[in-house]
């Protein structure tokens, strides 16, 4: 499938998981902890971008208790009427993840949380470097992936079909790190779903700056 036709497929799965998928997922314990590593190194006020922003939950909610200015991006829009519900504060919009550049504004940080992993990895590959272009040199990028060597593969999701990439630790951390990224840290969290639709998986947490 061309990638409007992907954009599509992905865009529905989610606008049919929607609620459903928090309630699947309630103990998010790496994104939590991830966006607590940010907080602490984030002035007040800081702007961050959150990538493939789900329902808003725990990340846009978190980061803006902590007192940042978030805009959420995600091509589902039952999803974002759900993230304008849990977090009134921030200001999310639809839009894909893989068309942001230098033109979609400056941020202190971004964030993508099991987003990246809806693209095929020749597209990963392309967007990384071009979603750095909306942070200045230093400017922090959190990312999570599911560990996993596979490229653009469809399996049931909470009773969707979806498609998705993964990557072992060492790959993802070199396509980051290509992408014009350091890799300052890292967390590993096993987790498993509250529901027999999804399997257990390992999450990878990569802690990053951009490169001047």
């Amino acid at each position: 499938m061309d990638l409007d036709e992907r954009r599509a497929f992905q865009a529905e799965a989610f606008n049919r998981i929607g609620e459903r998928y928090d309630e699947a997922f309630p103990h998010k314990e790496g994104q939590l902890a991830a966006g607590l590593w940010l907080l602490e190194r984030l002035r007040p006020g800081a702007k961050v971008l959150d990538l493939g922003c789900g329902t808003g939950l725990p990340t846009a909610r978190q980061l803006v208790d902590g007192g940042c200015e978030v805009t959420g991006i995600d091509i589902s829009p039952v999803m974002l009427e759900l993230a304008r519900h849990n977090v009134p504060e921030a200001r999310f919009q639809e839009f894909d993840l893989a068309g942001v550049d230098a033109g979609f504004g400056r941020f202190d940080a971004l964030v993508a949380f099991f987003s990246l992993l809806m693209l095929p990895r020749a597209e990963i590959v392309e967007t990384l470097p071009r979603i750095g272009e909306v942070l200045p040199p230093g400017g922090w990028f959190l990312l999570s992936m599911v560990e996993a060597d596979v490229d653009d593969v469809s399996i049931p999701f909470l009773g969707t079909p979806v498609r998705v990439t993964g990557y072992l630790r060492d790959p993802l951390r070199a396509n980051v790190e290509a992408a014009g990224f350091t890799v300052v840290d890292h967390s590993v969290f096993p987790y498993a779903p509250l529901t027999t639709q999804a399997p257990p998986e390992i999450q990878i947490f990569l802690y990053c700056r951009r490169n001047a």
